[in-house]
This record gives structure tokens, C-alpha cells and sequence, in this order.
């Protein structure tokens, strides 16, 4: 079966068992700069941990400027639990400073008005700030077509063979990117995440149980 061809058998079979297409979830937030910060505490850890780590600093610091004023020290306290403290904290506290800077405000909501192209640039120029973290924001924040691959859908595209076994996550979203329709990459991208964390897991796959068997060249 031809590479695009088992994109859209694989968009099309995930969505009649999870239904994020039909139903996609609300993944989003308000100010958008909350999902860039959220996105950042994610790196290298969990979700539970991620989102304990949000939780822990906006108990703390309910808005950025607060963020700011309580340094990075603190920061790094507030945001343990999502490990690489010292790391993230300074990286949040860059950001804001160089949001602040640009905007005069903490909100990256004006960056709305800049085409695709242009907000993917300003994003990935920030500091830390990686090409999941950017494609992230702009697929739930911004509601634009634009498809993070986390492990998940590395690893079941490359099980798939849809892409080679030395592409990386930025080869694999630009390849995604290309083919599967815009108004598909919400619901697609979260439909193959749950698979991942359901059927298609990195040690011990489902494959008896996977809906993918069929064209998947690495059964287990």
C-alpha cells in the first residue's frame, strides 16, 4: 500500500474507534501564551506531571507578571514536579521577558495576525522553545493546521513504514503536514496519540487487537 494512501486508511480506521475527528476535543486555552508555558513544562516528562507542575504554579502565581516578579528560583520550585526545574524555569522566565518586550504585554494572542509561516518563525525562535512545542500551540491554541508528533505517532508511522526508521519528528510532521487536510489534523493527531497509548505501545504492542494489523509490516 502506497505511503499516503495508508495515512488515510490509518486516519480513517483510528477515527471509527476514538472519534477525536467527529468529536475534537478542547485542547486549547483562552490566552495562548498558557499553552505555550504548559507545552514547555512537557518536555522531557509526563502529562500528569506536566499538568501538576501548571497547576502548582498558577495556584502560586495566578498571572505572568507575577511569574516574573517571583524570579526564577522560585519558579523552579513551583514547577518540581515536572522535572528539568532549573532548566524550564529559566527558559519560562526568557520567554515572558521577550514577550513582554515584543508585545508590551504578557499575551501572544496579536500573533493571530501573522500568517502561518510567519507565527511558526516567531514561535521556534523563542527560547527552548522546539518545533512540537510550536506545533502544539498552533494546532490548539490557534486552531491552525499544523500536527506535533510526539513518540506516539513517531513511533506507530515508522512501524506503519510510512516513513523511514532514521526520520525525525520534524521529517514526520512536514511529511503529515503535506498530506493529511487541514480540517483531519486535530482529531487525526489526537486519535493516533491514543492509539499509541492504548493499542500500539512501545514495549509489548496489541498488534491481535490493533485495526492497523492489516497494513502494519512490524507485527510483534
Amino acid at each position: 500500500m502506497e505511503h499516503i494512501s495508508k495515512i488515510f486508511y490509518t486516519l480513517d480506521k483510528l477515527e471509527e474507534i476514538y472519534h477525536n475527528e467527529a468529536c475534537p476535543p478542547e485542547l486549547g486555552h483562552d490566552e495562548p501564551l498558557d499553552g505555550l508555558i504548559l507545552t514547555v513544562l512537557s518536555q522531557n516528562t509526563n502529562d500528569k506531571n506536566r499538568d501538576a507542575a501548571f497547576t502548582q504554579l498558577k495556584n502560586l502565581y495566578p498571572t505572568w507578571p507575577e511569574v516574573v516578579k517571583a524570579g526564577t528560583k522560585n519558579l523552579e520550585q513551583a514547577i518540581k514536579t515536572a522535572g528539568l526545574g532549573p532548566t524550564k524555569a529559566a527558559r519560562i522566565i526568557e520567554i515572558l521577558n521577550k514577550i513582554f518586550i515584543d508585545f508590551g504585554e504578557y499575551s501572544i494572542k496579536k500573533l493571530a495576525k501573522l500568517n502561518f509561516h510567519d507565527m511558526r518563525k516567531y514561535l521556534r525562535a523563542l527560547p527552548g522553545v522546539g518545533a512540537k512545542t510550536v506545533n502544539c500551540v498552533m494546532l490548539f491554541d490557534f486552531k491552525l493546521p499544523a500536527f506535533p508528533v510526539d513518540t506516539h505517532i513517531t513511533r506507530i508511522i515508522k512501524r506503519l513504514d510510512i516513513m523511514p526508521e532514521n526520520s525525525s519528528p520534524e521529517d514526520i510532521s512536514r511529511f503529515l503536514e503535506l498530506i493529511i487536510p487541514d480540517e483531519r489534523c486535530l482529531g487525526g493527531h489526537v486519535n493516533i496519540i491514543e492509539h499509541g497509548r492504548k493499542i500500539c505501545h512501545s514495549r509489548k504492542p496489541d498488534c491481535k487487537n490493533c485495526v492497523l494489523a492489516e497494513i502494519c509490516p512490524s507485527l510483534y
